[in-house]
């Protein structure tokens, strides 16, 4: 992953999908889009580094910034505010970025709750993809 690429790159988008979905405890998310940024970060770790503690993963100032918007807006929504957004665009990411930081977070703290519910459990496939070269 390119840390000083402006923007997010499709592992960063991914990245906030395990982090948002690390903190609505929805497992299959979890696993599944973990599987997707491993490939995408090229990168076995840093995934699980994300879902556990995000704030202690190897991550950029910016994308610690993304992360830490993220996670609040899909747990606690009202304490994201305009500044928080200002935030977002001093680390050099999009109005187009920011939106989707906003809609990714948004849409899987909704979605996360489907397989909760659903008792959906992670696709095996999952656990494995990104960790072993494929045959």
């Amino acid at each position: 992953m390119d840390q000083d690429t402006p923007g997010l790159s499709t592992a960063d988008r991914e990245l906030v999908v395990v982090a948002t979905s690390a903190a609505n405890d929805c497992l299959h998310c979890v696993v599944a889009h973990g599987a997707i940024a491993r490939i995408r970060a090229r990168d076995p770790y840093l995934a699980d580094q994300v879902a556990v503690d995000w704030r202690k993963a190897p991550v950029s100032a910016r994308l610690h910034a993304v992360l830490e918007i993220a996670v609040r807006l899909a747990a606690q929504p009202a304490t994201v505010t305009a500044a928080d957004l200002d935030r977002l665009r001093g680390h050099g990411l999009t109005e187009d970025d920011v939106w989707d930081v906003g809609a990714i977070a948004s849409l899987f703290a909704l979605s996360n709750r489907l397989p909760h519910w659903a008792a959906i459990p992670p696709n095996e496939e999952f656990f494995l993809m990104g960790r072993v070269p494929r045959q």
